[in-house]
Order: structure tokens, then sequence, then C-alpha cells
């Protein structure tokens, strides 16, 4: 059926009509270049000609792909969308099949050219859009319409359809195509006309592992229902504890030892990212806000370029290249990441670079940027709250990975201002000098409690590892920390104000969101609810005893209750919007491949995995739902940036007068596409 659809269209020359459900079908009604009517008709009362883009979240390949978001976030909030679609999936998430259908490569860099509903395009430099026009109003139904599209290059092109079918053509991108169509019916024939122009919207998203979407791998890591073994740190094999293997795993679960074999079988088995050097991931609230204008707006596009990447700061990230976080690409895991991630603006100039040799004048619309908790060691301050075992902390403290309070309010003096405002320099040319084109979202506070105050002392939620367990009195000097330093310190960085020094503040002061801190107030790593997924309510102990501490009862089935490690929906919706260690595990299951070398384990089963794999796939980092309620926050400032309507006003099309760019070189105009997608 495709392949005859694909003859339809060629022999149509490059314009067919469809309905939503069945092939194309259109004939002519003049020769290409006659005029549709001798006389000009009246204007058609009561008739318009409405039109929107198709597929127009370009990261993705597959329109099937875009309109599921469509059909799901219909008059709703990312977050509502974000909790249907866990409820259709049960839990399971809905990315997983998505991240082989991306315009990125193996390591989650956007492609040159990129293959999208069956027409090579070039992803940076669009030189059209398919785009869906339709004649809506009060239409005889027995009326015939004459349809005509010219855009300045050559001929209209022209067909005769019924007014009810739907026309498909691909619009040239950078000037306008007037759309009319002469309605026939009893004699009499009326006129509709329109405009249309499609406005390419290039959106990147920077910053750390919030704006990556660490914590919530594209396709979850399958857990077996047995035990893998892992060795107390200093401790004998009588010290080890097992916790659940990866499913189809085969090789060696004991400590005794393992081998380059184990290790490779073991890397096919891992989660899956967008991006495995950087952990990026679809659910990001950088990707949900892009996407969700372009679900929003009809009559534009949205070009995103994801770079984010968990572990950056300023500084090693932004500005130098940081170690990747895992080495094997691909959706099995079959190719090989590089070592090392480039610095961020870097990549982003050289992206920007290349667009504008392809489209001259082509610049940011807008940037989303989380970064700066990395630049005062936000994890280290984490590590200090959860390690509770000596022997572990010890280790994690000479491997520098424990700060304190003070540590973090020295870097949040001196270095983190420094490095914010060579960061604010170093984007103010790549967004033509507009820096409220760059949106700031601040992070949310993980771990206030529903009930007032911070979490409390517990290893609920933290007991996939012996050393763990929260310590009620440092997290509360944490929270007061984040809530009366930190966030304050990052909005004035942000926005020049509270003795932020900034050249020109008019100009220099990027639009900060933190309207979603509110919400996380109810939904902090420690919120429980009895509407949690059953797994949660009976598997974690609120007492910290989900695991079976023997290695007899371990080995083969590691958890206490009933159910099996493989019954954990990762999506599923919950009252808490925070990743527990817990959570990290069951989830992702993550065993960085480039940690330092005081860091690196000599085996699979040794000492630092156990903390590693239930810490770097994630933990107290936001879920699916609390990037949802952020995308939502980022939203709001985004339609303002750029001048955008709110869902249900008037559409909003013309460019914005500071980055408008110039038409690009005329292009010939291709083929249409029928309504099914490939």
């Amino acid at each position: 059926m495709r392949r005859r659809s694909l003859l339809v269209i060629t022999a149509c020359a490059a314009l067919c009509v469809g309905s939503p459900t069945g092939p194309a079908r259109a004939q002519f009604a003049h020769p290409p270049g006659a005029p549709v009517s001798a006389l000009p008709p009246e204007p058609a009362v009561g008739a318009t000609i409405e039109w929107r883009v198709r597929n127009r979240f370009r990261l993705f390949r597959s329109e099937r792909d875009f309109e599921r978001h469509v059909a799901a976030q219909r008059m709703r909030s990312v977050l509502a969308a974000e909790q249907a679609l866990a409820l259709e999936t049960d839990g399971r998430g809905w990315a997983h099949a998505m991240i082989t259908r991306l315009c990125v490569d193996s390591a989650g860099d956007v492609v040159e050219t990129c293959v999208r509903d069956g027409v090579s395009e070039s992803y940076l430099t669009p030189s059209d859009h398919l785009v869906e026009a339709r004649l809506a109003g009060s239409i005889d139904p027995s009326a015939l319409c004459s349809w005509a599209f010219a855009d300045g290059d050559g001929k209209p092109r022209t067909l005769t359809a019924g007014c009810d079918e739907k026309v498909n053509l691909r619009v040239v991108y950078g000037r306008p195509t007037i759309a009319i169509v002469d309605i026939i019916a009893n004699g009499k024939t009326s006129r509709a006309t329109t405009e249309i122009l499609v406005r390419d919207v290039l959106i990147a998203g920077l910053g750390d592992s919030i704006a990556a979407g660490e914590g919530n791998p594209d396709r979850p890591v399958k857990l077996a229902d047995e035990g893998f073994c892992f060795r107390r740190f200093l401790g004998s094999d009588s010290s080890s504890f097992f916790r659940p293997s990866r499913a189809g795993y085969r090789g060696d679960r004991a400590c005794a030892g393992s081998n380059d074999a184990d290790w490779a079988r073991w890397s096919r088995l891992a989660a899956r990212w967008t991006s495995a050097p950087c952990h990026r991931s679809l659910y990001s609230y950088q990707l949900r806000a892009a996407l969700t204008l372009a679900i929003e707006n009809p009559r534009i596009a949205v070009t995103f370029l994801p770079l984010a990447c968990t572990g950056a700061t300023i500084d090693v990230g932004l500005f130098r290249s940081q170690r990747a976080r895992e080495l094997k690409c691909g959706a099995e895991g079959a190719a090989s990441c590089p070592t090392r991630v480039p610095p961020q603006l870097d990549k982003l100039r050289e992206l920007l670079a290349a667009a504008r040799r392809g489209m001259p004048g082509r610049s940011l619309d807008l940037v989303f940027l989380t970064v700066g908790a990395n630049d005062i060691d936000f994890s280290g301050l984490v590590a200090n709250v959860i390690i509770k075992a000596r022997a572990e902390w010890i280790l994690f403290r000479r491997g520098g990975l424990i700060s304190y309070v003070d540590d973090a309010q020295s870097a949040l003096d001196t270095s983190l201002p420094a490095d914010f405002s060579r960061m604010r320099a170093a984007l103010k040319p790549l967004v033509n000098g507009r820096l409220d084109r760059v949106v700031y979202v601040s992070y949310a506070n993980p771990a206030l409690s529903p009930k007032g105050g911070s979490c409390p002392s517990s290893r609920e939620g933290f007991d996939i590892h012996p050393a763990f367990g929260v310590d009620g009195e440092r997290l509360r000097e944490v929270v007061r920390f984040v809530d009366n330093r930190f966030f304050p310190r990052l909005k004035a960085l942000a926005t020049c104000s509270d003795g932020v020094l900034c050249n020109d503040p008019s100009r220099e002061r990027m639009t900060f969101v933190d309207a979603h801190q509110p919400a996380f107030a109810h939904h902090g790593f420690c919120a429980r609810a009895e509407s949690d997924p059953v797994f949660d309510r009976e598997c974690f102990s609120t007492a910290g005893e989900s695991f079976f501490a023997g290695p007899v009862e371990g080995a083969s089935k590691p958890l206490r209750c009933s159910l099996r490690p493989s019954d954990f929906r990762s999506y599923a919706s919950r009252a808490r919007w925070i990743r527990t260690a817990n959570d990290s595990y069951f989830a992702a299951m993550t065993f960085p491949e480039n940690v330092s070398l005081t860091l690196q384990p000599s085996s699979m089963h040794d000492a630092t995995w156990g903390v590693l794999s239930a810490v770097y796939g994630g933990a107290v980092h936001p879920t699916a739902e609390g990037h949802a309620a952020m995308a939502d926050a980022a939203v709001a400032a985004a339609r303002g940036v750029l001048r955008l309507a709110q869902p249900g006003r008037a559409i909003v099309t013309k460019p914005l007068p500071a980055l408008e760019a110039p038409a690009p070189p005329p292009e010939p105009l291709t083929a249409g596409t029928d309504d099914t997608p490939p």
C-alpha cells in the first residue's frame, strides 16, 4: 500500500490529498499553471483554509511518535499527559521504542541529515516542511474544490478534489506559499485564500543531569528475579550481599569472580539512553518543553538541539570537555561511545555554524538551561547525607565525593559567580545579544516532606545498599542551605539582581523559572500515598528491610516481598517525584565505566559498584512526573519569550524581529506524502 501511494504522489507532481486513514487520492483539474477560474469568484462565506505542520517536532523521525504525544497532551498539562501515558503503558514508559526513531546517532548527537517519514531532510537547515491544508466551515457536501498553491518559484501547483479531503504538500521554508481554493457547488464558484508561512524555531538544551533527564532511562533495565553478589568495602565474602541481577545475564553472579566475557554480557543488558555518554533522556524537562511548544502551535516546527550532560559544571561540561558516563552506545550497546564529551558551548557553536552555512542568518530562538548544582558539589552533599556506614563514607571522602555545606557555600560565594558571568558572556552572542532568550529553569528541592520541613532519618527507599541511610540532621542543614542560600543566589545570578553586576542588565537578564518549586514541596523523596504502586508499598520496606540479608536467600530471591523485581514499574505515577536510591537501582542499575581511578572497581562484584550502581543512575533526581512538572513551568516562560499564544488562543506566526533570518535561496518543491506514516 505504501509503494502504491508513492506512485500516486509521483503522478500528481508533488501534490496529493487523502483521508487521515486511507491512501492519497487526487486528480488534476487544470494543466499546471492554468488559472483556477477565468473570472475572480466571490469570496467564500463561512469557509476558510486551515493548515498545520505535520510531525513538527523535528527530532522525531516518525509522525506516529509525535501524534502519540499530541493525543496524550490534548488540552492537558505536560504533567497530566505524563500521568496518562503512565497508565497507558502500565508504568513501563513510552520512550523505550522511540530511541531508535530519533534524528541522533548512536552517541545521542544530532545528525546532519535525517530521514523523516520517508523523506531525507537537513536537520539543521530544512528547505521545506510537510504541511496539511483543509477547507473548514459550512460546505455543501456535493461541492468540489479546485486548489492552487504558489510560492513564487515557477508555476502554481493545482488539483481538484472533494472539499472534505485534506491536501498534503511540502512548502518551501523562508517565504510564503499562497493557497487558493475555488469551491464549486450548484454551478456557482466561491474562493478562499490564505498564506502558508512556517516558522521553524531553533531551541538548544544545555546544562547538567537535571537538564539531561538523569534517573529516567528511555529503556529501563530489566531485572532478574535472582540475586547478584556485591562485596562490602574492606569486607570478605562473608560480608557480601545480594541485589537483583540483570535479566538475561548468564555469567557469574557470585562474588567469586568475573571475567571480560561476563562484563560484555552484562553491558549488553544495561538500561538504554538517548545518549549513553550523557545519560540524556526523552523524559528530560527540556525535551518535553520543546515538544510541548510544537504540540501547542500547529503552524511552527521545532528543531531541538539536546546537549545537556549529566555531571556537567559550567567549567567542566559547558566550557571544557567531561568524562562520558558510559562507554557502550546504541540501542543494544553495540557501539563504542567516545570516552569524553565535547564542551557543550563548543558543540552549540559548531551546530550553529553548520546551520548558517546552509541558511545564512539562522539563529537560536531559545535556550533551556539548568546548571550550577554540580558547581557547588551538590552530589557530595547528597552522598554525605545518605552514606551512613563508615567504611564506604571514608572511601567516598578520599575519592572527593563527600562534601559539606561550608564547602558548597564557599563555591557559591566565589567560583560559581565567576563562572556564571563567563557563561553569560559566552551565551550572549549565540542569542544575538538577547539573554532573555535563555530560559534558566531552577532546581526543585528534592528532600521536602509533605508533612512540612525536610524528610526524616530513615532507610526507606535507601536500603538498596547496606551502607545507605538518610541522616535527618544532616539533611535538614542541606535543605535550609538549598532553600535559603542556593536558590536565591541562582536567581540573582540569572537575573542580574540582589547585588549581581551585569554590564547591561536590560539585555543580560535571563528568563528565570522557579514556578515548579512549590509543587515539589509535596513530592519529595519521602512522599508516600495509598495510590502508589503496589510494588512500592509491599516491597520497599518502611523499616529499611526490603532485601534478605543472608547470602543463601539473597542469591535465589533477594526481595523479601512476594512480588518479583521485574514487577517494578519505573514510570508508574507516584507521590514522590524524586528518585530514591532504590528507584535508581531498579530503573537504571548503572555501572559507570569512566569513573576516577580512586573509585574504579577491580571486578563487577567490587564494593564500589554497589554504591555507584545505585547513585549514578539518578538517585535524588526528578522522576518523569517531576520533569513534566518542570516542563510545564518552562513552557509558560518560553511562550512569552517566543511570543506564542496560550493554547486555545489565536496562533501567532510572525517571526521575532530580533532573530528574523533572511529567506534561504529558492529550493525546488518536493513531493507531498499521504496520511499513512511509515
